[in-house]
């Protein structure tokens, strides 16, 4: 059959009106912005061990009041060991009859601005003796102490990780003591005084910061036999302010009496770290308890942040030829991934953008302090920042849990037109422009050690 020409002519008309209007919108199977792998990343997580704040392992080297800091120590932890933290035991033997004198005074400020120009952390402790005669001081006299102590503590608390209650007894850790109830016999007025002790401290400290106590069973008397309701986390409360550190972890059925009761305190401390800073050190080998398969067990199960990298030694090589020590070191407290990001490809200044990432938390712990979560647009030709804060807690991202970050930001109405990297930044509020400060995700390609940030690996096109 013969066809018309002008059929013909009509049928090539219609075919390229209809190309026409797919091409003005956007025929999907051509365009990048509408392909379904389009403002999409799927991140590499990295095995890599790294220093990180408020968390991993510390050093613990000598009296906090007799040894000095030195710059290029700490430098070499956090640069070649991956250590962000250390302890200091601050003694203060001299004053168990009076104040603190200015000397002493000036060295702990030295000592934490030394430790903050360093980038690193510290848990804080203060004692009076290192005797098991517990020649510590009567409650007044800490009390009064603490008052002295007072602005150094606030001033300086955006370096300090956290603070153990200290104080009473031998190293601070409330067993053998003159004054408080000596050798495990308390009484109900020695309860009284170390609760007052403990008060003290949770008022001259921001409510940001937490306490740790020796054993649950001073926590459980002082404040309340339950764990620590999660409604009740972070609300700046006495109980959620009070966590727990073990420093004979691993050494003894009942890890030299930081247990009383195992079956009760073993889930109320798995339930209560959920939300509260936990850490310690070993002080004993005692195989097989203290080897890799109960270490990882309880460090896992009580959401251990932190460890000593320098006690107990024999306990400590024994993990290391045990083969557990990578996993230990990686995974004391939180350890955020990146697992996969949707953003769009292109935006206009005033509009809405909307972000979708996934992050999981590989590690044993949640951050116990603040932490900020911006999504961070930098123009590629001129480097200007714009930060965009998400509404997000990492605290709540709980131990090996993903948690999905889905919102959508509004640009500022004169942002310049061009190219923008988009990047995921978790800074420490009270020093948010310290790289050092600033959480590193667990992926590969992603962290930018001279900014802090971390890149999301996708551009954003402004017009």
């Amino acid at each position: 059959m013969v066809r018309s020409p002008h059929k013909t002519a009509l049928v090539l008309a219609v075919l390229a009106a209809l190309f026409s209007t797919s091409a003005a919108y956007g025929a999907h199977v051509y365009t990048k912005a509408d392909s379904a792998a389009a403002g999409e990343v799927t991140y590499t997580p990295s095995t890599a061990n790294f220093a990180n704040p408020e968390r991993g392992l510390y050093h613990h080297t000598g009296d906090c009041d007799k040894n000095d800091f030195s710059p290029d120590t700490l430098a070499d932890y956090r640069d070649n060991q991956g250590i962000s933290q250390v302890m200091c035991v601050f003694y203060l033997a001299e004053f168990k009859s009076g104040p603190i004198d200015q000397a002493a005074l000036t060295q702990l400020r030295e000592q934490l601005a030394t430790v903050r120009d360093a980038g690193l952390k510290m848990v804080l402790r203060f004692a009076y003796t290192t005797s098991t005669d517990g020649d510590d001081a009567p409650k007044d006299r800490v009390l009064a102490h603490l008052d002295q102590l007072a602005p150094i503590l606030r001033d300086s608390s955006d370096v300090i990780a956290v603070m153990q209650g200290g104080f009473i007894g031998a190293w601070g850790e409330w067993y053998y003591t003159q004054n408080f109830g000596n050798a495990g016999s308390v009484s109900e007025a020695d309860w009284a005084n170390r609760k007052a002790v403990v008060d003290k401290l949770l008022t001259v400290l921001p409510k940001d910061r937490m306490v740790q106590l020796r054993t649950p069973k001073f926590k459980r008397t002082l404040y309340s036999p339950d764990p620590l309701p999660p409604t009740q986390a972070y609300d700046g409360s006495a109980r959620a302010r009070l966590g727990h550190h073990n420093d004979c972890f691993l050494a003894s059925p009942d890890d030299f009496g930081t247990y009383e009761d195992p079956a009760v305190e073993y889930p109320y401390l798995k339930d209560e770290t959920k939300y509260l800073a936990m850490g310690g050190e070993t002080c004993g080998q005692n195989p097989p308890r203290s080897s890799c398969p109960t270490a990882l067990e309880e460090l896992s199960g009580f959401h251990w942040s932190y460890l000593n990298a320098d006690y107990h030694p024999g306990v400590l090589a024994d993990w290391k030829s045990g083969g557990c020590w990578d996993e230990l070191t990686r995974r004391l407290g939180y350890r955020f991934t990146l697992q996969k990001g949707s953003y769009p490809d292109t935006a206009a200044p005033g509009g809405s953008l909307p972000v979708k990432v996934s992050v999981k938390n590989d590690g044993w712990a949640s951050p116990f302090n603040p932490r900020d979560v911006e999504l961070v647009l930098r123009n590629d030709a001129t480097g200007k920042l714009h930060r965009l804060a998400l509404d997000n807690d990492p605290r709540t991202w709980q131990p090996g849990t993903t948690t999905t970050l889905d919102e959508k930001v509004t640009l500022p109405a004169d942002l310049a037109q061009g190219t923008y990297s988009l990047l995921l930044n978790l800074p420490d509020p009270r020093l948010p422009d310290r790289a050092a400060y600033a959480i590193r995700l667990a992926n590969e390609d992603t962290w930018e050690k001279s900014s802090g940030m971390n890149d999301l690996l996708h551009k954003v096109t402004v017009n």
